[in-house]
Order: structure tokens, then sequence, then C-alpha cells
């Protein structure tokens, strides 16, 4: 099977701004960054991968994609749902068989825990929901086909990716994958993801040296 990860990348400067409370302004990019090249280093050391596609609007981000082998995909949409639409279209055209739709603020994605993502059984037309640590977002979908269900991100986004599953003929199962549930928006997030790299060797290098500065630095 042909799969693609399709990562939807909004602009740096205007990322995490609900991180507002724990992390300085001019650091919030920085952060984004960090974590943004950490998704990208893991999704690339993913072997049945084939190819990542980034769309995005900002030129760090798509210099960044550009420097981890990433296919770079203009972002002329105006939400995350819709930017995933384009990276789907284009992993159309390059004949994937299927998609995984991952996020930015994931940093630490396990290599190991994608491939075993991508190793279950599932139907001719199915989608796996990969939920957030609270239980009721989406962090992720593995669309089998690509055009298997039309994502809807956003608050509440699991219960009504599973709706639209249905509506839209598509057999859909919530699945764990532990290092997809931790996205980084809120301060409680961020301290969060503090806690689990304190406790945790290996991976999330750009975050980790990121933490590092700013903790030397005394910024955070």
């Amino acid at each position: 099977m042909s799969t693609i990860a399709v990562l939807p990348m909004k602009s740096l400067d205007r990322a995490k701004s609900r991180l507002s409370g724990a992390v300085a302004h001019g650091h919030r990019r920085a952060l984004a960054e960090a974590m943004y090249s950490d998704v990208l280093v893991a999704a690339r050391r993913t072997p049945s991968l084939k190819h990542v596609v980034v769309v995005t609007a900002d030129h760090t981000a798509a210099r960044i994609a550009g420097e981890h082998d990433a296919i770079v995909v203009d972002d002329t949409a105006g939400s995350h749902s819709d930017a995933a639409m384009l990276g789907i279209a284009q992993a159309r055209a390059l004949e994937a068989t299927r998609v995984l739709l991952i996020p930015g603020d994931c940093p630490l994605l396990d290599p190991a825990e994608i491939e075993a993502l991508l190793a279950f059984e599932v139907p001719a037309r199915s989608a796996l929901i990969v939920a957030d640590r609270h239980g009721t977002g989406t962090n992720a979908l593995l669309l089998t086909p690509p055009d298997a269900l039309t994502p809807a991100f956003g608050e509440g986004s699991r219960q009504r990716h599973l709706e639209l599953a249905t509506a839209q003929g598509t057999a859909a199962e919530v699945v764990e994958v532990p290092t997809l549930a931790l996205d980084v928006d809120t301060p409680e997030d961020f301290q969060q993801l503090r806690v689990t790299l304190e406790a945790t060797r290996g991976r999330a290098a750009n975050t980790r040296g990121l933490l590092l500065q700013l903790d030397r630095n005394r910024i955070i």
C-alpha cells in the first residue's frame, strides 16, 4: 500500500497563541518551529511512508519542509480541514492508496508507533481516528483510500469524524497512538510535554534543545 503523510502547517508567526500564559511571543514561534521539525524528522524515519506533503503558506515552514525532503503545497485554504483536503488532493495525484493526516505539534511522535498504526488490518474503505489525550479531538486520521472521509478538525472532532464516517459509508475506528495523543496547544499541554520529556529519552531533539536553551536562559 502506498501511504503518504499530509501535514497542514499554519503560519509560524501566529502559531501557539494559546500558550501566551506559559511562553513569550517570540519564543512561541521558535517552539512551533522546533516541534514541527521534530514531526518531520519522525515522519521521514518511518519506512512505510512514501512521501510527506506539507501544506503551508509560511515561507519558513516551506523551507524547513524542503530540508526534510517533503513536498510543499501552497496553502490557499482558510482552515486546517481545507488545508488537509489540499494535501489529500496532492497525495491522490501522487497515486497514494491511503493518507495519514498528522499535526505539526506532536514532537514526541515515534516512527515505530506510526509503523504499528500503518500495520492495522482495515476494510477497503476505512478511517482510523487518533484522538487527542483528552479523548474529544482528533490528532490524526489514517484514510483508506485518501477520500474515505472528509476531514473536519476542531473542537469535538473525534465524534464528528465518527458521524461523518457513518454518513459517508466508511468503516471507522478510534485507535490509540500515545505519541500522537499529546499535541501542544495550551499551558497544560506544554507542562505535560515538559514532564514527558524529562521522563523519556530520545526523539524530539529540536524541542528538547530549545527548551534546554530557554531553561538555561531562565526564560521559561
